[in-house]
């Protein structure tokens, strides 16, 4: 299928230090994206589906790298189905497993948690929830496991490992475990700070430089953060990467933005919601924290966006998170909201308000046109100017 969006005013690319791509189309076949720019007639012409953008802005799809899945669209934690389709509504294309912790009655032995993280991890291997891609199966690591069962795993595709929920003595135990993972090619991630389930064990910057995951999980608390200190001995006596979460400290979130930008390594500054928990369902949670950074925190909005698109791609090592040629194709288009007093999407966002989302595009497939059910509507028309397809692609009216 061949798709091309024309017509945009702004193209952000999802890479923080060159923000903007010089255009107004971008071209995408078979699922990655082929040309970036102004197409010709000849492009076009060739196209299945042509969206007009009518002067919206373009962002990479947003990647929520921790969500709790279990199996299927439902979380018993809330006791809901269909609320990954509901956050491709919100603009996330793409979504990273916690770990399935929430699956009732999950197994703790070391069979267990690997039998767990497989099953999760095929389930989701095809399975497209609103054209969501979601990267599940991520082995909780418990005490018994030793490194062939780290090989093991990888060597099925597991490729994710977490540390947080195991029922270690301490948390130093994870050390090792987290070293395994490591060698055998997994991401590693941890939680941190306080205890956020009964059973669980609070982790601090002692822990998480002991460990030296890839990732500290919702760093600014998930609930509950860490104390303050311990940022600064993250940021400046390891390499993690500091993933910040909706359902955490806004205040902490903020410190940590400012501290990454100043110490010029705001590559590791990830976004993420951590949900759905306690703290409920966000289809809207990767928006609301980007305008929390851009209007309380003072940060560009474009560079926020890249915190949530390109910055987690990066550490993760996937190929969404760019709107960048040979990148997959999943492309969100973004305005103001009608009723808004600003008039572009960043404009919009750096006043505080939500974006409107007016076109979701996963592996270069249009999930809706028009409308969002989860945001109110843009000022723009976006909308399908030519379609060899007998699909409008208009989402229905809420």
């Amino acid at each position: 299928m061949k798709t091309a969006i024309v017509n945009l005013k702004t193209i952000v690319t999802g890479e923080w230090r060159d923000p903007f791509a010089k255009g107004d189309s971008i071209l995408m076949a078979d699922g990655k994206i082929e040309a970036i720019g102004t197409l010709s007639a000849e492009q076009l012409e060739a196209c299945d589906v042509v969206i007009d953008a009518d002067g919206a802005t373009a962002i990479p799809g947003l990647i929520d790298s921790q969500i709790h899945n279990t199996f299927g669209d439902y979380t018993p934690r809330q006791k809901t189905v269909g609320f990954l389709e509901s956050y491709v509504h919100g603009g996330t294309t793409t979504a990273i497993s916690a770990s399935e912790v929430h699956v009732p009655g999950r197994p703790t032995d070391p069979q267990g948690v690997k039998a767990l993280a497989v099953a999760a991890q095929r389930c989701f291997a095809n399975y497209r929830p609103g054209g969501m891609r979601v990267f599940a199966g991520s082995i909780i690591l418990e005490p018994g496991l030793v490194e062939d069962d780290l090989r093991d795993i990888a060597s099925q595709g597991v490729w994710l490992a977490k540390a947080g929920f195991g029922a270690v003595k301490t948390p130093f135990d994870y050390a090792p475990m987290i070293g395994w993972a490591k060698k055998h090619g997994m991401i590693t991630t941890v939680h941190t700070g306080g205890s956020s389930i009964p059973g669980s064990s609070g982790i601090w910057a002692e822990h998480l430089i002991a460990m030296q995951p890839h990732v500290s999980f919702h760093i600014n608390g998930g609930p509950v953060a860490m104390p303050d200190q311990d940022f600064g001995r993250i940021l400046n006596e390891s390499e993690i990467a500091m993933q910040v979460c909706t359902a955490g400290n806004l205040r902490t979130l903020l410190m940590i933005a400012e501290m990454t930008v100043q110490a010029d390594k705001f590559d590791r500054f990830l976004i993420a919601t951590d949900t759905p928990t306690g703290s409920g369902i966000m289809p809207l949670g990767m928006m609301y924290t980007i305008t929390h950074l851009a209007s309380l925190g003072k940060m560009a909005p474009e560079q926020a966006i890249c915190a949530a698109t390109g910055n987690n791609a990066r550490t993760y090592g996937i190929n969404s998170g760019f709107l960048q040629v040979g990148r997959d194709a999943d492309v969100v288009i973004l305005d103001s909201c009608v009723g808004g007093t600003k008039h572009t999407a960043l404009d919009a966002l750096a006043n505080g308000d939500i974006a409107s989302v007016a076109a979701v595009v996963t592996d270069g497939v249009p999930r809706f046109v028009g409308r969002s059910r989860n945001t109110p509507a843009s000022e723009k028309n976006v909308r399908v100017i030519k379609s060899r397809i007998m699909n409008d692609f208009a989402a229905p009216k809420h």
